[in-house]
C-alpha cells in the first residue's frame, strides 16, 4: 500500500502547474488565477512562493495582484456577488440595490459574511445593460432586480437550504 496522500498539498499543485508552463515569468497572470483557484484568494505567502518559484521580486508579484480588480488577497465567501456600477445599472438605481443587498447580508461591499457563505462586491460593468440594474453571483447574472423581495430571491437559491 502507498504511503502518497490522495489530495496533494495546494503549493505541490501549483508547483506542478508552474513546471508544465514552457514561459514561467510571462505568464505570471495565468500563474496567479491558477492559484487563486487552488488557494481561493492570494496571500502573501502564496505571492512569495510564486515569486520564488519565478525568481522575481515578490513586489512585481504583489503589483500585479493589488492591480487587477479579479484577484483577492482577503478569503472570499462561498459565493461572490458583484453589484454593476456601470452607467446604465447606476442610472437604474444599482447604488439603492447595493445598500439594499448590504442589508440584507449584514455586510459593507468588499466584506465576506460571518458565516463565509457571501462576499460582496463592485465591478464597474457587466455588461447586461438591458437587463438594468444586475448583479452577477458566481459569474451568473441576475437582472432587472428592483424590490427587495427579488434581492431576497436571489440569495435564497444560494443558501444551503434552498
Amino acid at each position: 500500500m502507498s504511503n502518497k496522500p490522495l489530495i496533494k498539498d495546494p503549493y505541490q499543485q501549483l508547483d506542478d502547474y508552474i513546471d508544465s508552463l514552457p514561459y514561467k515569468k510571462e505568464n505570471l497572470i495565468l500563474i496567479l488565477h491558477h492559484a487563486q483557484e487552488l488557494f481561493g484568494y492570494l496571500p502573501d505567502k502564496v505571492q512569495w512562493h510564486i515569486a520564488q518559484k519565478l525568481d522575481i521580486p515578490s513586489a512585481k508579484v504583489y503589483g500585479v495582484v493589488s492591480f487587477y480588480s479579479f484577484f483577492t488577497m482577503k478569503p472570499r465567501g462561498q459565493h461572490v456577488a458583484n453589484v454593476c456600477m456601470g452607467t446604465a445599472c447606476f442610472v437604474r438605481g444599482s447604488e439603492k440595490l447595493q445598500q439594499e443587498i448590504e442589508s440584507q447580508l449584514g455586510i459593507k461591499t468588499g466584506q465576506t459574511t460571518e458565516d463565509n457563505l457571501f462576499s460582496l462586491d463592485s465591478v464597474r460593468c457587466i455588461g447586461a445593460c438591458g437587463l438594468a440594474p444586475v448583479i452577477t453571483v458566481d459569474g451568473k447574472v441576475h437582472g432587472r432586480l428592483e424590490s427587495t423581495e427579488d434581492i431576497k430571491q436571489v440569495f435564497a437559491k444560494y443558501r444551503p437550504n434552498a
